[in-house]
């Protein structure tokens, strides 16, 4: 037996428990992992709160790291002590161990450790597919991106550095202001005290902006339309504040001919030839220094509904992982 998160019903972070769970031999094609270190992100609370519905009873967590210990019929790539990382479906990472689709998990190098593979990959493989394909940007160019002393955020800060992009980063105090500017955010604006539009244009000089990252949803969504330029996109990829509403298209068609996309990781990364390019692509952003993945806060698994307290609270900024 070994202890797992479980959710039989769903509601706010009380409705997580700590139990024992029996973790039986890999199937075909698949493989059994012990993790080190689980992820922690605020889609996990889109499942527990049911924002995302899933069938119940259910595991929660996306994002975790550590060995493979048994692998069944037709795995072929992977083997027995194998150091390796995963992001994406199926839900379950919170356990000490777990079965996964073979398919799902990539080496880790032995270079970036169980800790910073398990706080990386969900959020650094979004940032990937963010700015190197669903709007793939060049140097030069000035970006919105919200929340940017979050985990996605920070490493967003860095990558779009290392791009030479100029990088409009909101946060929600000035402390997290400095902590943005300090992993390469060019401007930052505290939105509890000013008007992200009004900064977005000051900065650009009236322009606007091409592209908008937005994982904040409800409450910056129609404020960031108004950020973009004619024929910019609005990339949509959370909901922090809760879903975005229903609106007319004539909205985009208003506001310069807008394109708008709601992208998902899932998506992204079903192919693994496409996940197999994009891990590479972030294991050696880290690998070379251009990007280092901050972990601020630590939690034993058994406290999980601490550590979504903090999250839910806004509390947290980089990354924070659950040790089982």
């Amino acid at each position: 037996m070994t202890k797992a998160i479980r959710i039989s019903t769903t509601g706010g972070p009380e409705v997580m428990e700590y139990v024992e769970v029996e973790v039986g031999a890999p199937g075909p094609g698949e493989a059994r992992v012990r993790n080190f270190a689980c992820g922690l992100n605020f889609i996990d609370v889109y499942f527990r709160t049911g924002l995302y519905p899933l069938p119940l009873p259910a595991g929660l967590g996306m994002e975790g790291a550590g060995v493979v210990e048994a692998v069944g019929a037709g795995v072929t790539d992977l083997k027995v002590g194998d150091r390796v990382a995963y992001a994406g479906r199926p839900l379950g990472a919170y356990a000490e161990v777990r079965l996964m689709p073979a398919a799902a998990l990539v080496k880790l190098p032995d270079a970036i450790s169980f800790e910073t593979g398990a706080a990386m990959m969900l959020q650094g493989l979004t940032v990937q597919y963010l700015f190197r394909r669903t709007y793939r940007l060049q140097g030069g160019e000035t970006i919105l991106f919200h929340a940017a002393a979050g985990g996605v955020g920070l490493i967003a800060c860095q990558w779009a550095r290392a791009l030479g992009v100029t990088m409009i980063g909101t946060v929600g105090s000035d402390a997290k202001g400095a902590l943005a500017k300090a992993h390469g955010c060019t401007h930052v604006i505290n939105y509890n005290t000013e008007n992200f539009v009004e900064r977005v244009k000051e900065i650009t000089g009236g322009q606007g902006v091409p592209v908008v990252y937005d994982s904040i949803g409800n409450d910056t969504f129609f404020g960031s339309l108004d950020c973009l330029s004619p024929l910019g996109m609005m990339v949509s990829f959370g909901s922090a504040s809760g879903p975005v509403p229903p609106f007319s298209l004539n909205e985009l068609a208003s506001r310069g001919s807008l394109f708008i996309t709601r992208p998902s990781l899932m998506n992204y990364t079903a192919k693994r030839e496409d996940l197999l390019v994009m891990s590479s692509e972030l294991f050696g952003m880290v690998e070379s220094g251009k990007i280092q993945i901050e972990i601020n806060q630590r939690y034993a698994l058994k406290d999980v509904a601490q550590a979504h307290i903090d999250l839910e609270a806004r509390k947290t900024t980089g990354s924070s992982i659950l040790l089982p």
